[in-house]
């Protein structure tokens, strides 16, 4: 095998390959071996067959096209490791010529790791707003507290905001039932339009044993962009009732005795996570100001995978909540076209910080250990609901797990750079990462280019 390398850009090579006919018996062997396995030819034992005879059944173009896919693979591999290429992503093959018995000539053209020349950390300086708690947040929280505790007690009366009500539902489309449109006893919060659109609104002012019926929209089923006509009809109405803001109160919400000691708690945990913020707003801003320093380009075919790799997570997200991607642009008042604009400003941010972390785990040298890893691995897979092992077993089989350990590494890498930059908020304080590190606070998120 002969190849060359070209410089396309700071981010893309052309490689030429050519590999003499004689390299390519292995693939073409093994070639002829999987397609005796999958065809029938009366006479011969499966996996048996002659090579004339394939020649006669499937053609020797279909047996040669199939070694050529095999071996394309390996020689770009050998000639990645022969120029010493930093590959990233996915080639783009382009065979230039080939007949049977003569040497295979062809190009990949691949993105590759950028030279990144990093300033030092310890000269990046950010700011971030100052803390400020207001007493309506600590408010908002014995609010939330209150409705948790709140009980409810039946009234003889229509049904208001905020109440709750116990009603029965059937929703029919030109006098023809929906599947799965008639529910009983659904206990509904009156205002918080939770169920069907427009069902708030006819719900003030029925009272028990009352109904009536309203014209809704249907978003999913059979009958999905059609009206139905619903049926409604309220069981009770309950009214909602909260306790008395008092010492009495805390104690039965809370681990405190009295009201002043629950809302310095949570003062306390407002301030704790304002101050996570901080270093959220922080770290982006470090990796901004770094990623346009160092001006890092970013891989045309790593940010385009980068992109439909994100749709894709976006519309499987739509599915599993029963919507779709043209209701989602309906309700955010966006065409596709302006979606797919954010998506790829996004990823083109996020490459390049991926390729910024990966300079700097370099430049230090960070390590990942198997501890490290395998915590990782654990956390992922308590999110995604399964075993650890099996979580692992999937990574391996879809060669994701090479992905996971980079994201660890670029972690390590950006939790580094956080103890070195400086961070001053706007009143001219010098924040420190020492009063948030037990909480584990989000210096360490592997995921925030995602």
């Amino acid at each position: 095998m002969k190849s060359t390398v070209e410089t396309l850009s700071p981010t893309r090579v052309r490689l030429a390959i050519e590999v003499p006919f004689a390299e390519l018996e292995p693939s073409l062997k093994k070639a002829y071996r999987e397609i005796a396995q999958q065809i029938n030819v009366p006479g011969f034992r499966r996996g048996k067959i002659p090579a004339q005879v394939i020649d006669q059944r499937v053609g020797r173009g279909t047996v040669l096209n199939e070694a050529v896919q095999e071996a394309i693979p390996e020689n770009i591999l050998a000639a990645v490791r022969e120029h010493d290429v930093k590959t990233l992503g996915r080639p783009e093959v382009d065979i230039a010529e080939f007949k049977d018995g003569e040497t295979l000539k062809f190009t990949a053209e691949l993105d590759v790791r950028p030279e990144i020349i990093v300033p030092d950390p310890a000269t990046v300086e950010v700011t971030v707003d100052a803390l400020q708690i207001d007493e309506s947040e600590i408010d908002e929280q014995i609010k939330l507290l209150r409705d948790r505790f709140a009980t409810l007690k039946t009234v003889e009366r229509a049904a208001q905001e905020g109440d709750f009500v116990q009603l029965d539902l059937a929703a029919t489309v030109n006098g023809e039932e929906v599947p799965g449109g008639t529910a009983s006893n659904i206990s509904h919060e009156v205002g918080s339009k939770q169920l069907l659109p427009g069902l708030d609104e006819v719900l003030v002012g029925l009272a028990a044993d009352e109904s009536t019926t309203f014209v809704t929209q249907l978003v999913a089923g059979d009958f999905a962009g059609q009206d139905a006509d619903v049926a409604v009809t309220v069981k009770t109405v309950k009214e909602k009732q909260l306790s008395e803001l008092d010492d009495e109160f805390a104690q039965m919400a809370s681990e405190f005795d009295t009201i002043a000691e629950l809302r310095a708690d949570l003062r306390e945990r407002i301030t704790k996570n304002k101050q996570i913020e901080q270093v959220y707003a922080a770290r982006d801003k470090a990796l901004e100001e770094l990623v346009a320093a160092a001006d890092v380009p970013a891989p045309e075919g790593v940010v385009k995978e980068e992109v439909e790799h994100r749709k894709q997570a976006m519309v499987d997200q739509l599915e599993r909540i029963g919507a779709s991607l043209e209701e989602y642009l309906a309700a955010e008042e966006k065409t596709e076209e302006q979606i797919d604009a954010e998506l790829a400003e996004a990823a083109n941010q996020g490459v390049k910080i991926q390729l910024l972390l990966d300079t700097i785990a370099d430049a230090d040298e960070v390590q990942v250990s198997d501890d490290e890893f395998g915590h990782e691995i654990v956390h992922r897979a308590q999110r995604a609901g399964v075993a650890p092992q099996q979580y692992y077993d999937q990574l391996v089989r879809s060669g994701a797990a090479g992905a996971v350990f980079g994201d660890v590494r670029r972690g390590k890498a950006l939790a580094a750079l956080m103890e070195k930059i400086t961070i001053k908020d706007t009143e001219g304080n010098e924040i420190s990462l020492d009063a948030l590190r037990a909480d584990g606070a989000g210096e360490h998120d592997h995921n925030h280019e995602h």
